[in-house]
Parts: structure tokens; C-alpha cells; sequence
């Protein structure tokens, strides 16, 4: 068994993403000479490329058991505003601060992925209730504990995940680029570790042995109550930790963190080769999908579009990686039945 779905396939796509990256950025790049500046362009794009790309594991890690998850911008909120609870009010440093956020992320996960096991709704209509449970939760939490209906309190070091980048990191005379923020580090980290598990680990196979077919791996002896609440545990702890990366970006907690997340959680992984029906992830083509939309939008923004324009093309974007979904779903069960 795989962790991702064909390799050969798989790999095809993944050349293909990274063809029409260049592509696109060598256009832009044509067209507008700024789109190559490294402070003003390339590195907030490689910030918000960092950021979704957690956004798109975050919504990976259920896809990965044939789930979805329609409240993983409000587990960012979630995750956030536990953060901003500790830095703002309980006075923690900043790395205590992003623990408790991902302990909060992961408990308010788990306790979705529980109550999908024990209710056998779908978890669609879990994840949305859970959306509006939280909407509530969250903004009462602001409008009662904090005066700007933010949390503000920057601890040592947040200033400088947000600023610096790979330029300000040197060993010797040798200094990395300008256009790499450091908060890259933490996607790099997220996609080590959920790569690690879905390729390596027994609770990562599980979990996609539970997403191609859950009859079947419960008969194999696979606890899928377990990995289900598992799956959706990692997938708040992830959203938790992309909400910290859009509050140091934005330099504040807020309660509308996330709200944005939606439509990105699902264009990265679905566009790099995740399967919506479960059983085959990917997490190099996750960012691969990520980077693609956000150069996308970055190009078209430079060039003058609209709000409108950016919405309709992110739009067709998705509608076609749900056609390709389906397409490589079709095409799979075809060779199923030759074989």
C-alpha cells in the first residue's frame, strides 16, 4: 500500500504543478518586473504560501479517511484565541503560548472526530454545526474578555518571525535568500512530520487504509473509531497552528482569524493529488497546489484585477482539481476492474 495515491501518477502531477509554477511566475514576472522583488512581493507571497500550505494539511489529514472538514478556519480561531489568552493574559513566552493554542486545536479536533463516531452523522453536517458552535464561542470569548476585540500582546520573538527571513540567518559570510520568511520553517516542520506519519507510521496507514474502505479495515482489525478521531485531532492541531501563523502575520489575535481558510484548505491538497474519497494523500503536491493559487492570485493582483476576477478564477481552479478528483477516481476503479 501507498501513502500516496499512484506514484507514477502522482509524480506526473507533481512535474506538471512545478512546470506551470515556473510558467506563471516567468509570465508574471514578464509583465510586471516587480513581481521579482524579494521584500515586497516574494516574501509575502512565501509567507502566505507557508501559511495555507498548513491550512491544506490541515484539511489533508481528514481527506485522508474520506472525511471533510468545514470548520478548520474556525479551529484556527479556536487554536488563536487560546494563544492570545495565554500571551495576553497569563503572560506565557511564545512557544508555551503556540503549545497550548495546538493542545486546544487538537482537543476541539478530537472532540469532532468523537462525535462523528458516536453519532454516525456525516461529517459534513458535524463539521459545519461545529463551524457555527465555535463562531459563537469564539466571539463571545472576545467581546468578554478583551477591550479591542483583539488580543495584542506581542511575547519576545513574534516580531521577528514575522520580519526576518533566511537573509538573517548566516553562517559565516554565507546568508540564506531575502524572499524566504523564517515562519517557512514551521511549514517545512508540518510537512516533515505528517509525511513521516502517513508514509512510515502504522496509525498514518490506518488511517488511510480507513479511507478507502472503512468496512474493510474495521474487518482487518483496525480500531476506526480511534483514527477517525485521530484524523481530525491532527487536522485541529494543524489549523491551530496556521492560525498562529496568520496572527504573527497580521500581528495580532483576532476572532475573524481563519475565516479565509475554506476554499484554500481544499484547492492545495485536491489540486496535488489528495483523493476527496479518502485513501491516497499528498503532501509535496500540497504545497505544490498551495504555491500555484497564491502565484495565481499574486500575478493577477499585480496585473490590476479585481476582487471579482481573483474569486471567479480561484473558483474555476477548484472546480477543475474536483474534475481531475474525479477524473483519477474513475480512472482508478477502471484499472481496479481490469486487473
Amino acid at each position: 500500500m501507498t501513502v500516496l495515491a499512484p506514484k507514477r501518477v502522482l509524480a506526473d502531477q507533481r512535474t506538471g504543478l512545478v512546470a506551470l509554477i515556473v510558467l506563471l511566475v516567468l509570465v508574471f514576472g514578464s509583465l510586471r518586473a516587480g513581481f521579482f522583488d524579494e521584500r515586497f512581493v516574494l516574501f509575502p507571497l512565501l509567507r502566505d504560501i507557508t501559511t495555507l500550505t498548513v491550512v491544506g494539511l490541515a484539511q489533508l489529514a481528514v481527506l485522508s479517511i474520506g472525511h471533510l472538514n468545514i470548520a478548520v478556519g474556525r479551529m484556527a480561531a479556536f487554536g488563536a484565541m487560546f494563544m492570545g489568552l495565554a500571551y495576553d493574559n497569563w503572560h506565557l513566552p511564545l512557544y508555551a503560548g503556540l503549545a497550548l493554542g495546538l493542545i486546544a486545536g487538537a482537543a476541539i479536533g478530537a472532540l469532532t472526530g468523537l462525535i462523528i463516531t458516536t453519532s454516525g452523522v456525516n461529517s459534513f453536517v458535524v463539521t459545519l454545526a461545529m463551524d457555527f458552535a465555535l463562531l459563537g464561542l469564539i466571539s463571545l470569548v472576545y467581546s468578554e474578555v478583551t477591550t479591542s476585540a483583539a488580543f495584542v500582546t506581542k511575547p519576545a520573538g513574534m516580531a521577528e518571525l514575522r520580519q526576518y527571513s533566511f537573509a538573517d540567518v548566516c553562517v559565516g559570510d554565507l546568508c540564506g535568500s531575502g524572499a524566504v520568511p523564517q515562519l517557512f520553517v514551521f511549514a517545512l516542520i508540518a510537512m516533515g512530520l505528517v509525511g513521516y506519519l502517513f508514509r512510515r507510521a502504522r496509525a498514518g496507514r490506518e488511517m488511510l487504509m480507513v479511507g478507502t474502505n472503512p468496512v474493510a479495515a474495521e474487518l482487518s482489525g483496525i480500531d476506526v473509531p480511534r483514527r477517525i478521531v485521530g484524523a481530525h485531532a491532527l487536522s485541529g492541531a494543524l489549523a491551530a497552528l496556521a492560525g498562529f501563523l496568520l496572527a504573527v502575520t497580521g500581528g495580532s489575535f483576532t476572532a475573524g482569524i481563519g475565516s479565509e481558510f475554506m476554499l484554500p484548505s481544499f484547492l492545495g491538497p485536491v489540486l496535488g493529488g489528495t483523493l476527496l474519497t479518502g485513501g491516497a494523500v499528498s503532501i509535496l503536491g500540497t504545497f505544490l497546489g498551495t504555491s500555484l493559487t497564491q502565484v495565481i492570485r499574486q500575478g493577477l493582483t499585480m496585473l490590476g484585477a479585481s476582487v471579482e476576477s481573483l474569486s471567479l478564477s480561484l473558483g474555476a481552479i477548484l472546480l477543475a482539481a474536483l474534475s481531475l478528483d474525479r477524473i483519477r477516481h474513475v480512472v482508478g476503479e477502471r484499472r481496479a476492474v481490469r486487473r
